[in-house]
């Protein structure tokens, strides 16, 4: 196995080489030369995946997941953790060790990963970051992945995983009145979906709070101007983002190119949405760095049948109706300049205040997507990782 890995690794070493200088790494990044052996790191992964399953080895995703996973880390001195089942759904469950003079807090945390990456692993020092610094208790949800399990399986899981422990909150000394969903990415896109489904219930404990990390809201317009900034921009390109949501909605990227220019959406829904997902909502600071006004493309009928499920706000949460955002509880959102998906955060914002929920908004200004989880990855740190960690963190002892 090693004999044939060697020359597939070199290989895919010669298609990372080639394939960096297309990529876009702003001086403005934190840490651009870390980030560069990051992505450097990643490419190798998907271009060695690619090659074993040309070989039929396996599939490029089964092997971007192995890698993904990270090493297993050792017993923490401060937390018990315990891997159990909510509903027939995996979880891993961080409780702090030290006394409490009350309940804790709760947190629901859904990992990233485009609906198709990710893992209880992938996420564990977020977590038990997260459960150490703030006191509270932590449940991380392995929902069910992409594409072998499409919409609405990953949004099913984490609500039925949320609703459970509402349920049974008293098993942890968790307050009723202090319950909070946290994700990041695909994670944060069903954090807010999962919010939304529970704003009106009134047969559970109401959340305290939404946490949405750089989350992907809306798959209408991948043109919006962050998009056309940082479409080249680590760890997330436009066209993967693309990528993930159909593989998520469909199982398969047929159609991607139509889905990026827009000839997905009939003229009518549009505009009905336009009031909502538009350009003229993005704040005129951040498009400073050059957007340009794009020509109408025509609507093909057929693809729309096929993606038709976007305009569901429990696959694209920015699409609800202001009679669930009103009801929704205090959020906090978290934005990163040099991120494809960072104009999907402003316009929930601005939903979200429109409607008179509290937002918490933290900015990072040399962030990109993804930076969250690389606070501490393999010996390489990314400060601003932490601060945003850190900043969800205060967050968390506020309520």
């Amino acid at each position: 196995l090693l004999l044939l890995l060697l020359p597939l690794a070199a290989l895919a070493a010669a298609a990372v080489l080639l394939g960096l200088p297309g990529y876009d790494i702003p001086p403005g990044v934190n840490q651009p030369a870390k980030l560069r052996l990051v992505l450097t790191v990643l490419l190798g992964t998907a271009a060695l995946g690619r090659i074993l399953e040309k070989t039929g080895l396996c599939s490029q995703i089964t092997f971007g997941r192995y890698v993904r996973q990270g090493r297993k880390l050792g017993l923490d001195p401060k937390l018990f953790i315990q891997d159990l089942q909510f509903n027939k759904v995996p979880v891993r469950v961080y409780q702090p060790k030290a006394t409490s003079d009350g309940p804790r807090r709760g947190i629901l945390f859904f990992h990233g990963g485009g609906w198709v990456f990710g893992s209880l692993d992938t996420y564990e020092k977020v977590c038990r970051y997260l459960s150490r610094e703030s006191d509270s208790v932590v449940v991380s949800v392995q929902y069910r992945l992409a594409p072998e399990h499409k919409y609405p399986a990953a949004y099913e899981d984490c609500l039925s995983a949320t609703q459970h422990f509402l349920q049974h909150l008293q098993l942890y000394a968790v307050d009723p009145a202090r319950v909070t969903v946290c994700g990041d990415s695909a994670g944060g896109n069903l954090a807010a979906a999962v919010s939304q489904t529970l704003a009106g219930r009134s047969d559970l404990p109401r959340l305290r709070a939404q946490i949405l990390i750089y989350p992907g809201l809306q798959a209408l317009d991948f043109n919006l101007p962050s998009y056309q900034q940082n479409r080249g921009v680590p760890l997330l390109f436009r066209e993967r983002a693309a990528f993930f949501a159909l593989l998520y909605l469909n199982g398969d990227a047929l159609h991607m190119r139509e889905v990026l220019e827009g000839s997905h959406i009939p003229p009518d829904m549009r505009l009905k949405y336009r009031k909502w997902v538009s350009p003229d909502n993005i704040p005129e600071e951040f498009k400073v760095r050059g957007v340009k006004p794009l020509r109408p493309t025509d609507f093909i009928a057929e693809v729309y049948e096929t993606v038709k499920r976007f305009c569901e706000p429990n696959l694209c949460p920015l699409l609800a109706e202001d009679s669930v955002v009103h009801q929704l509880p205090e959020s906090f959102i978290l934005t990163c300049e040099y991120d494809v998906l960072r104009d999907d955060g402003l316009l929930y914002k601005k939903r979200l205040e429109d409607n008179g929920v509290p937002v918490t908004w933290y900015h990072l200004e040399d962030g990109f997507h993804g930076i969250i989880s690389l606070y501490d990855y393999c010996g390489v740190s990314f400060p601003s990782g932490k601060r945003g960690l850190d900043s969800v963190v205060n967050f968390l002892k506020s309520l």
